[in-house]
C-alpha cells in the first residue's frame, strides 16, 4: 500500500516547508542501489542500512523522507540529502 493521497496533499518538508511528492519507482530503485552499496547517510550522519519500500521527496528534489508502514517519517534527522546520489 502507499501513503494516502489526501494526506500527501498537506505534507511538506519540516525544514524548508517545500511540498512533498512520491519518489518515483526509478528514483527509489536508484536510491536503494546506493543504500545497498553503503553510500547513503541520513542528515545526522547515520548510514541508511535498510532499503526503502516507499519514500517522499521534496518537490525541488533536495531531500528524501522514508515512509515506513504507510507512515511518513518527517523528522529532520531522518532526511536523506539527494546530493549523495549522482544524477538524481
Amino acid at each position: 500500500m502507499t501513503i494516502d493521497g489526501k494526506l500527501l496533499e498537506i505534507l511538506c518538508c519540516p525544514v524548508s516547508k517545500v511540498p512533498l511528492i512520491r519518489l518515483t519507482p526509478g528514483r527509489l530503485k536508484t536510491l536503494n542501489r546506493e543504500i545497498a552499496a553503503g553510500n547513503i547517510q541520513y542528515v545526522q550522519g547515520e548510514i541508511v542500512d535498510e532499503p526503502l519500500q516507499e519514500a517522499l521527496v521534496t518537490e525541488d528534489s533536495k531531500v528524501i523522507y522514508p515512509v515506513l508502514d504507510e507512515i511518513p517519517i518527517l523528522l529532520e534527522e531522518r532526511g536523506i540529502g539527494t546530493t549523495q546520489i549522482q544524477d538524481f
